[in-house]
């Protein structure tokens, strides 16, 4: 499997990505918002993009839809539940489907709520797994719920799915926020040295070679993952008086989201 991060330069920060078999050349395009960054890197490997698959629903992930298709004649994929947001959808997916690129290349649908309820991520059958995960998890932060979803959902898709993956999962989001959402996590984690390391280290990083992160990464820097930590807990108490000496996991990313959406 061949991963190829596009970034689009805009102003919501997107990342595209091609998915190609090595054997083939046949590619998936996720969220190809900039069709023409995407058909030029296809172009430029010699690779047949012959599927598009939106993780989710919103403008700034389905906008490349009409333009890619029409290039490429390629199949559209998404969440069995967004056929009547989404235009088009030639192949809706629900959770453990598989989705195959080429003769070598197996990603498995994983029904991720939460960003929206509509919302899919792609985890890959490989030896190194990868997750295309949209706007449910970025690095270093978790996504928004204001359009669609329900921050109880994103607890659940934290909980029960994305924190149980293997460490060594690479992460691929939908955007860039992580210079940003480091800085969220040393507001509610001062302490956290891998964060601050990160951080500095990635001011300046071209994001058209931007950082790959993991799972174990995300464990380590990620406050959304970090719900036992007792440094969080202890702002979290001092913003919310109420709070419990020991909360609950779910209850500390309720807050932390609750604030994070005012940061």
């Amino acid at each position: 499997m061949i991963v190829d991060q596009i970034w689009t330069g805009n102003n919501w920060r997107n990342f595209n990505y091609l998915i190609a078999c090595p054997d083939t050349g046949e590619a998936l395009a996720v969220d190809p918002l900039d069709h023409e960054k995407c058909l030029s890197h296809a172009k430029v490997q010699g690779w047949e993009i012959t599927q598009v698959l939106n993780t989710h629903e919103h403008p700034d992930h389905t906008g490349g839809n009409r333009a890619m298709i029409a290039a490429t004649g390629a199949r559209l994929l998404a969440h069995e539940n967004a056929r009547d947001r989404i235009v088009g959808i030639d192949i809706p997916l629900s959770a453990g489907d598989v989705v195959k690129v080429g003769n070598s290349v197996e990603l498995e649908a994983l029904d991720t709520p939460g960003h929206t309820m509509s919302h899919v991520c792609l985890l890959s059958r490989t030896d190194q797994p990868s997750l295309f995960c949209g706007d449910t998890l970025f690095n270093a932060g978790a996504g928004n719920c204001h359009n669609g979803g329900h921050p109880n959902e994103l607890y659940l898709t934290f909980a029960g799915q994305l924190a149980t993956l293997p460490d060594k999962t690479l992460v691929y989001p939908g955007h860039d926020y992580m210079v940003n959402n480091l800085q969220f996590t040393l507001s509610r984690e001062p302490n956290n040295s891998a964060a601050q390391s990160l951080l500095n280290e990635l001011i300046d990083q071209d994001l058209d070679d931007a950082l790959v992160s993991t799972i174990g990464l995300e464990k380590t820097i990620n406050t959304f993952f970090r719900l036992r930590n007792p440094e969080v807990i202890e702002k979290l108490q001092d913003d919310f008086p109420d709070l419990p000496a020991e909360p609950d996991e779910k209850t500390v990313f309720l807050k932390l989201r609750e604030l994070r959406n005012r940061w």
